[in-house]
């Protein structure tokens, strides 16, 4: 019988098995990773936006007086904010100006829009860089341009009038300058708005089409039934954008101002009212208060209008 011959086996040592990690230190971990990504963005936003707003609510506290220097006042300045004729006929007048320009501006961009996304619009690409195109010229470069177009002596309307023996009414005179200044806007803007509900319409399913077309639908239909709903939600971003802007109204009248002294005052729409307090007026305080009251006025109008916007897009 041959030997039978065993090979020795070398057996592993067991290892202990790694202790898991706990739950609480995992959970600080992951914390401390979203606050090394978000960290940067909320330093600059602190200091950008959050310390501009606490220091004027800081100054729309105090009065700079002729006896006594800087004084803490409290509320004093919302007070008299709460009563400046000047202040509350600037509001008035860019409410009048987001009721009329707001609504043609959104008009005109939804249909172009619309017109672009049909197919039917020979040179596409060309239009749709045209329209966009004044949104890329500053708004004071802007402001100058039609400026000058309006003048009766020097510009496009003068010489319109020469050429056919007449006077034109004048752009720039008190009576027209709201709606000059609207026309400037809608030149800037509709370009901008145009793209935001085209780029909704780009993403609308094909198979609504196909549909639409298998039951017949007619252009008309097809825009009413699957068009303007799907752009529902980017028509009010839009608005929303649109009223915050006509809030914000300055390049426009700070520039135009010097054509037309008579028509366009200091306190003409809040925001110049607020720069011509605080650098023509010296009264940086009051000038704190005006531009937080109007804020808070543009806050709560946006918010509405957003809420109503989300609602009828749901």
């Amino acid at each position: 019988m041959a030997p039978v011959h065993t090979e020795a086996v070398a057996v592993r040592p067991a290892t202990a098995p790694t202790a898991p990690i706990p739950h609480d230190v995992r959970k600080t971990r992951r914390s401390w990773t979203g606050w090394g990504f978000i960290g940067p963005f909320a330093v600059v936003f602190a200091l950008v936006f959050l310390a501009p707003i606490a220091y004027s609510v800081h100054l729309s506290l105090f009065q700079d007086r002729l006896i006594g220097g800087t004084t803490f006042v409290g509320l004093d300045n919302y007070q008299h904010a709460v009563r400046d004729a000047e202040f509350w006929d600037g509001v008035g007048r860019v409410g009048l100006f987001l009721a009329v320009q707001v609504p043609v501006m959104l008009g005109i961009a939804l249909l172009v829009a619309l017109a672009l996304d049909s197919g039917r619009l020979y040179g596409k690409s060309f239009f749709r860089i045209a329209i966009f195109l004044p949104y890329a010229v500053p708004a004071v470069v802007a402001a100058l341009m039609w400026g000058f177009l309006y003048g009766t002596r020097f510009g496009l309307v003068g010489d319109v009038g020469d050429a056919l023996n007449t006077t034109l009414p004048d752009p720039l005179s008190p009576d027209l300058v709201l709606a000059s200044i609207g026309n400037i806007v809608t030149w800037e803007f509709t370009g901008y708005n145009m793209l935001i509900l085209y780029s909704a319409l780009r993403v609308v399913p094909a198979s609504l089409y196909e549909a639409a077309e298998i039951d017949g639908a007619g252009q008309l239909r097809v825009i009413t039934a699957i068009k303007l709903p799907a752009i529902r939600g980017a028509l009010a971003i839009a608005t929303v954008f649109s009223v915050i802007g006509s809030f914000q109204l300055f390049n426009e009248p700070s520039i135009l101002r010097n054509l037309a002294p008579n028509a366009i005052t200091t306190s003409y729409t809040p925001n110049l009212y607020t720069y011509s307090l605080s650098f023509n007026g010296q009264q940086e305080n009051y000038a704190a208060t005006v531009a937080i009251v109007m804020g808070l006025i543009t806050m709560v109008v946006a918010y509405v209008v957003q809420l109503r916007g989300m609602r009828k897009a749901a």
